[in-house]
């Protein structure tokens, strides 16, 4: 091996060692040498339709492949894993920004600390109680809350007070039942301290896996610490954390090597934890404010990047895969079909704007979004797309999660769970919050997914509690 070159462990909790730059170098060289081998392309889609999922190594092999046949037949099988671990289901949650106070100095995002022109702004409880209430009244009922780093400004208590604020607010038939949390790299004790305030996923990008790239993209502030923020999963894990959401911004570095990294890490949580990662990210850089994205050299097009979500659904089938509105319309209707389970809807990337929307000059946003549509027109078109929307928290509300949730995920029994829950929340948003045209839509559509129950006995209680919402009952869970 050669002099200062890390040992590939994934079982390691060394940044440098799970996520081995040798053996992310020896892998892109492996899949281009074999990109061609139709016998070792075809043993690797044989144990993919294992549903078991593939290594690094393996997924990098079937990215790069450039055979037609094969190439139709990674995506066939993408479908039918999508489709045989999450159903027709699209859970939809949307971004709370609490502040974009930032000591970092990240070039690709509008919140570093040089930029002295983008207005800095930190919600209150009171303008918090505000937005919260505004998202209830579209009808969600899932947040990711995401704040800058900023010891003084946004330290850990104002995280926690936060979360309770969201939590404790009730409006109407409103409530948000599950908070995760996208917060900066941080201690065991304080993910300790967002685990006893029940949040659900604890989400962090690793923007890029390649170090030296990493300290490039991060030139000051506590991000800088290439390791300290690659080893984040692990001090969550070790506070109590069981589910995590990772992700890398692709544009930032060659695509093969984020690939590579982001499977690495999924199968380092498996291997040292039991439980790899509760979702999967896949956001590409966009303009906002004074970010160009064309001044990165590692620009994605859209056929490489559904390939991407493809194989990352057939490497790990059991992962919830996301797609924000950072995505067109049209593109974020070819991936759902492809492996994305979850998406965001009506969504603001600005610190407020829910409750009432900035002013042109007092925009806030992190970058811009490319689905400025409502919920309510998300929702209706999932629907006529024949998905069923989901506003489900009851895996969360039911402790269903880590390794108790993967163990039934991976044995392709979650929808037992999932799909009557979806239908149930469905009904909860046509009743309180749907235009008219969605509420038509939708019960048609609920008349079918009923249909599709194969317990009877769970058929008859959902049957039962559908009449239940409709005479003001809510939040029912299996």
């Amino acid at each position: 091996m050669k002099k200062g070159v890390k040992m590939y462990n994934p079982k390691s909790t060394k940044a440098e060692e799970f996520i081995s730059h040798q053996e992310i170098l020896d892998t892109i060289e492996y899949a281009e040498k074999n990109k061609d081998n139709k016998v070792l392309l075809n043993e690797i889609l044989e144990k993919a339709k294992l549903k078991k999922g593939l290594t690094h190594r393996e997924a990098s092999v079937l990215l790069a492949c450039n055979n037609y046949e094969i190439n139709n037949e990674i995506f066939t099988l993408a479908k039918q894993i999508k489709e045989d671990f999450y159903g027709n289901r699209i859970v939809l949650f949307a971004p709370l920004y609490l502040s974009n106070y930032c000591i970092n100095g990240c070039t690709y995002c509008p919140y570093h600390a040089k930029n002295t022109h983008i207005p800095r702004k930190k919600m209150t409880q009171e303008e918090i109680r505000n937005e919260v209430i505004a998202l209830q009244d579209m009808g969600h009922k899932r947040l990711a809350i995401e704040s800058g780093e900023d010891p003084i400004n946004n330290p850990i208590e104002y995280i926690l007070e936060s979360i309770n604020t969201i939590y404790s607010i009730k409006h109407k038939n409103g409530a948000i039942r599950r908070v995760n949390v996208n917060i900066a790299a941080t201690t065991v004790e304080n993910y300790r301290k967002l685990h006893e305030a029940k949040i659900g996923t604890y989400i962090l990008f690793q923007e890029t896996y390649n170090k030296e790239s990493y300290e490039k993209l991060h030139p000051t502030g506590p991000k800088h610490n290439y390791a300290y923020h690659t080893e984040a999963m692990d001090r969550a894990m070790q506070g109590g954390i069981d589910d995590v959401g990772i992700g890398v911004l692709f544009g930032l570095e060659n695509y093969k090597y984020e690939f590579a990294g982001i499977l690495m890490h999924a199968e380092h949580l498996e291997a040292l934890y039991g439980v790899g990662p509760h979702t999967i990210s896949v956001p590409r850089i966009r303009k906002a404010d004074d970010i160009d994205p064309n001044s990165f050299a590692n620009g994605l097009d859209d056929e490489t990047f559904k390939k991407i979500v493809a194989v990352i659904r057939i490497a790990v089938p059991y992962t919830g895969m996301i797609i924000s509105t950072r995505e067109s319309k049209e593109c974020r209707k070819s991936l759902l079909e492809l492996g994305v389970s979850q998406i965001s809807g009506g969504s603001k990337t600005s610190v407020g704007g829910y409750y009432k929307p900035e002013k042109e000059d007092e925009d806030s946003s992190q970058f811009e979004v490319n689905d400025n549509r409502t919920l309510d027109e998300v929702v209706n078109w999932l629907m006529e797309l024949d998905y069923l929307p989901s506003f489900c928290t009851a895996c969360y509300g039911n402790n269903r999660t880590g390794e108790r949730f993967m163990s039934i995920c991976k044995d392709q029994q979650i929808h037992n769970f999932c799909h009557p829950n979806a239908i149930m929340t469905l009904k909860e948003y046509l009743v309180d919050y749907a235009s008219e045209k969605t509420k038509q839509t939708g019960e048609k559509l609920l008349l079918k997914e009923i249909d599709k129950l194969k317990d009877e006995n769970r058929k008859q209680i959902v049957i039962q509690n559908l009449e239940k919402i409709i005479n003001g009952e809510r939040d029912f869970k299996f």
